[in-house]
């Protein structure tokens, strides 16, 4: 009975660790916030807000709850959306220090409102409007909210973008649409210029070496910093902090230059198993043989006792 104890302390100090500790001590290494579940209707940047901008920001989202009430027509805002497709397209260059994201999935990965405060104002919709001390209008997007201002219109872009951009896409589409443009992942050999190809000759691997880092220094330029490879942030940060970051980048780190990125629900479950893909790629394998080893390790515990009670019976 003595090693049973044993391995009874032992168990137990050991599921303490996992399932208590190690979540304590995350959760102490950055402050708690409240999750939002991707509803983006303003509560978090007034709150935040400066008494300055709290009512020029709830007078922002009340538009854009006003906006998504109405009824958005497809057709109209294919025409529309046509404005937008000379920056958001295949190949786009780097314009005011990031390129263009593709907006092929953009109606199923962001969310609807924030679609909608995004052409409204891009500066106050990302929550980095305190970066345009001058008027959001220096936003790299700025323009957009000259060149569809009226309530209908950005209605029926948003309609569009629903009804034709919603493809189902997989992990890797998410995360490259919504923070491929920024952050690279070295363990997916991919870049802020997209995935690394193979090159026959050095000189061809150097030239777009260049390319990277000329595009790394614009976007260190316009950030203030090179975002940072998120290749391991999957295992370097808890489930509650990356959510509530992506939601809201300023609810973990006041001032920081990252905008927020807009995704739905069911746009961030895509882009977080994709990190947790290339961060933790034998995770699904542990989940299979987890049991088994566990399994294996308690029938062995069983035997050996017995063993050892069979040794011992004849000699107490």
């Amino acid at each position: 009975m003595k090693e049973l104890k044993i391995f009874g302390v032992v168990a137990f100090f050991t599921l303490l660790l996992y399932w208590g500790v190690e979540p304590y001590a995350h959760s102490q290494m950055h402050k708690h916030v409240e999750s939002h579940n991707f509803v983006y209707d303003g509560t978090a940047d007034i709150e935040e807000a400066s008494k300055e901008k709290q009512e020029m920001k709830k007078a922002f989202w009340a538009e854009v709850k006003t906006i998504a009430a109405l009824k958005g027509d497809a057709v109209a805002g294919e025409a529309t959306f046509g404005m937008c497709m000379g920056c958001h397209m295949d190949g786009a260059t780097n314009m005011g220090g990031v390129i263009p994201p593709s907006l092929d999935h953009a109606g199923a990965l962001y969310d609807k409102n924030y679609l909608i405060a995004l052409i409204k104002d891009p500066a106050i919709a990302s929550n980095v409007d305190h970066k345009y001390p001058n008027g959001t209008m220096t936003h790299p997007m700025g323009s957009i909210s000259s060149m569809v201002s009226e309530p209908q219109d950005i209605a029926n872009v948003v309609a569009y973008l629903q009804a034709n951009k919603s493809a189902e896409l997989t992990a890797k589409e998410a995360f490259t649409e919504a923070c491929g443009r920024c952050h690279a992942m070295r363990y997916a050999k991919s870049t802020q210029l997209g995935d690394t190809p193979s090159f026959k000759f050095e000189k061809d691997a150097l030239a777009h070496k260049i390319k990277v880092i000329e595009e790394q220094d614009a976007v260190k330029a316009y950030m203030g910093k090179l975002p940072p490879d998120l290749s391991m942030i999957a295992r370097a940060r808890s489930a509650h902090f990356l959510e509530t970051f992506v939601e809201n980048p300023q609810s973990q780190l006041a001032g920081t230059s990252m905008p927020r990125v807009g995704l739905s629900e069911k746009g961030y479950e895509e882009v977080r198993a994709y990190l947790d893909e290339i961060g933790d790629p034998s995770k699904p394998a542990r989940a299979i043989a987890g049991p088994w080893v566990i399994g294996f390790m308690i029938l062995f515990t069983i035997l050996a006792y017995l063993w050892k009670s069979s040794l011992w019976r004849d000699l107490h």
